[in-house]
């Protein structure tokens, strides 16, 4: 077949990753042939998928396999699977491009990485074809798409450009074909290991590739007995040199295996195979159920959030789907909950048909019993991580804890077992800190769990709702996440204590003398408190004096139950609602020298301007204060420039 060779420029983004793959000395120069096999295994995994389906993709060539060839004459290294392969189109848009969201920022944290992290990062972003130009000068990729007529190829030497060609291709699959960078004669094997030395290839696929369902094979010379007519080994012991074609990789599935067989490194290189991250798990649960349903599963808890499940368009959980050690779906949403999507690991239950589909396991009361005991098992394992391994915990915590958040708002904290795990900042304590160890250090006179949700955690910290209760030594829990506020819709008690917010409804922190002193000051300041609400009748619903402030002028509080500013962030920006505008009470600090002020510009004619600037100037600082806008920054601005300058004379 003879066509013409079209020249395609590689996009800015994968050009830039290929400079950083050639003049970066990453020490983990082996990790390419690790992605290369990934990528073979995957290729396998979606032609058996799409097999189920349509049973002539497979023909007679059904064993899928990956098979290293070396030549070593050539300087060359071939990584071949018959897979799913690709089309001429499919090599341009996977091999071209970075169709994907976050490149920028993954090229950033890349320049900065080194030797593992390095590593950690490629495998993760699932851009790990790219790391085979570490070791080569050229790469050629020839491939079939399953059920197509002819082929096509791809090169190129990371020059800016690639080339495209129809190119015959006898079966289907894929071949990438390296052609190495010469070494030095004296190379340092640690460092500049030689990819055509068979021992080489073995320990790599060995460390990096052994749980690889499909068998990873290479021919290999061995040596053999001679052996005399009547098949025995000859008595001078002479050998001869034969080629044999072995695999190298055990395929033996994990989750198969007893667990007091099993080492971590084990484990973890699993873990690493699956989910792309290459730091290892913060919890294994290795489940093996007979009764009711036979299942095994091997999941993981990631200690943080991998580049690859930032990037998840959707709120699905995805763990893969085995019956009987075949691959049936790569991303079964129906095993675990959406707010356990953080998982990864793999389920295997023979009591599934091979040819399950997504409908069918869905109304399946057997997927129902598997997630139920999956659950149980993973919160289980949380427990204990928070229990035993508390710094481990608040790692994963910070990474995934709002989407454990989402169980609690979807009505899944059944007997307290997602709210236990929480964690919150404190304004009393160093660090994190649990709802149960807040109730322990409750003094016996406090009946409720006081929490305060801002922008973020810091800005809540410094929020002037807090001065009374730090006066008082009380302890306020600090909120920031986005999903906080959706959480405390459902979340409205723990161990049988009501959860208040600080800035809504009255605060009960004064003693009676007090309470009484601060009303015969609201009494006797009554007709200014009253101006000042005309001023902002558009903005607030009341002005009036404070229990909750010590220092600072004023405060916005909101009506009990009634719904914060940053919950009306939230809708507005995350939601696109357009939320109808909820009016305030503005608190004065009845101590603060404000007032006195603003009662000497109350009824003096000559002042009412000065009056309305200063009232419109608390409410501005308010607003600032707790993250919220100001509705018309341009004039704020011209407000605080104008009484800078003394206008209010």
């Amino acid at each position: 077949m003879t066509t013409q060779t079209e020249t395609r420029k590689f996009e800015a983004e994968v050009q830039e990753l290929l400079g950083l793959m050639i003049h970066s000395l990453y020490t983990e120069k082996d990790i390419f042939l690790r992605e290369l096999i990934s990528n073979a295994s995957d290729a396998c995994d979606k032609l058996r998928i799409e097999a189920l389906t349509n049973d002539g993709l497979l023909g007679s060539d059904e064993e899928l396999v990956i098979r290293l060839e070396v030549d070593k004459e050539a300087g060359t290294l071939s990584v071949i699977d018959n897979g799913i392969g690709m089309s001429r189109d499919e090599l341009a848009e996977n091999l071209g491009t970075i169709a994907r969201s976050g490149t920028r920022a993954f090229l950033e944290q890349l320049k900065q990485a080194k030797g593992e992290a390095a590593a950690e990062l490629i495998g993760q972003f699932g851009v790990g074809f790219y790391s085979s130009f570490m070791v080569a000068d050229e790469v050629v990729v020839t491939s079939r798409r399953a059920g197509s007529d002819g082929g096509s190829r791809w090169a190129s030497k990371a020059d800016g450009t690639y080339t495209l060609e129809a190119f015959d291709v006898a079966e289907r699959g894929t071949r990438v074909t390296l052609h190495l960078k010469p070494r030095a004669e004296d190379a340092d094997p640690q460092t500049d290991p030689d990819f055509t030395e068979a021992w080489t290839l073995r320990s790599v696929v060995k460390r990096h590739s052994d749980f690889v369902e499909h068998p990873v094979q290479m021919e290999v010379e061995a040596q053999e007995p001679e052996l005399d007519d009547e098949g025995k080994p000859k008595e001078d012991g002479a050998t001869k040199t034969v080629v044999r074609m072995e695999t190298l990789n055990s395929r033996k599935p994990l989750w198969s295996r007893d667990p007091s067989e099993i080492e971590a490194e084990e484990y973890n290189e699993f873990y690493r195979h699956i989910a792309h991250d290459f730091t290892e798990p913060g919890k294994v649960v290795h489940v093996r159920a007979e009764v009711p349903v036979e299942f095994s599963a091997l999941l993981y808890v990631p200690k943080a959030k991998a580049m690859m499940m930032m990037e998840e368009p959707d709120s699905k959980s995805r763990l893969m789907l085995y019956v009987k050690r075949v691959l049936i779906m790569p991303d079964c949403a129906d095993l675990l909950p959406p707010w356990l999507r953080f998982v990864r690991g793999v389920v295997d239950c023979p009591d599934l048909p091979l040819n399950v589909s997504r409908q069918t396991l869905q109304a399946n009361p057997i997927t129902r019993r598997i997630q139920k005991h999956l659950v149980s098992k993973v919160l289980g394992a949380l427990r204990e991580m928070l229990a035993d391994e508390r710094e481990d915990f608040e790692g994963f915590f910070e990474a995934h804890g709002r989407v454990l958040k989402e169980g609690i708002y979807q009505g899944a904290d059944d007997e307290q077992r997602l709210s236990k795990l929480c964690l919150f900042p404190s304004s009393t304590q160093e660090g994190l800190t649990t709802l149960g160890d807040y109730v322990e250090r409750m003094p016996e006179d406090q009946d409720a769990i006081w929490y305060l949700v801002g922008q973020d955690p810091a800005t809540a910290a410094s929020s002037p709702h807090l001065e009374a209760f730090r006066a008082k030594g009380r302890e306020v829990l600090l909120m920031g996440d986005p999903v906080d506020e959706w959480m405390l819709q459902r979340l409205n008690e723990f161990d049988g204590k009501p959860l208040k917010a600080v800035d809504r409804g009255e605060v009960d922190l004064e003693g009676e003398e007090a309470k009484e002193a601060r009303e015969a000051q609201e009494a006797e300041h009554k007709d200014l408190l009253q101006a000042m609400r005309a001023v902002l009748q558009d903005d607030i619903e009341e002005v009036r004096f404070s229990s909750r402030l010590k220092d600072s002028a004023a405060v916005l509080v909101g009506s009990e139950g009634g719904v914060s500013p940053a919950m009306e962030r939230v809708m507005r920006e995350m939601q696109g609602m357009d939320m109808p505008k909820t009016k305030r009470i503005l608190e004065l600090n009845p101590e603060h020298p404000i007032v006195a002020k603003l009662e000497s510009f109350h009824g003096d004619e000559a002042r009412k301007g000065a009056l309305e600037d200063y009232t419109r100037l608390l409410y501005g600082q308010a607003l600032i204060v707790e993250g919220s806008p100001v509705p018309d920054p341009a004039a704020f601005a011209g407000l605080v420039t104008r009484l800078m300058v003394g206008s209010e004379d």
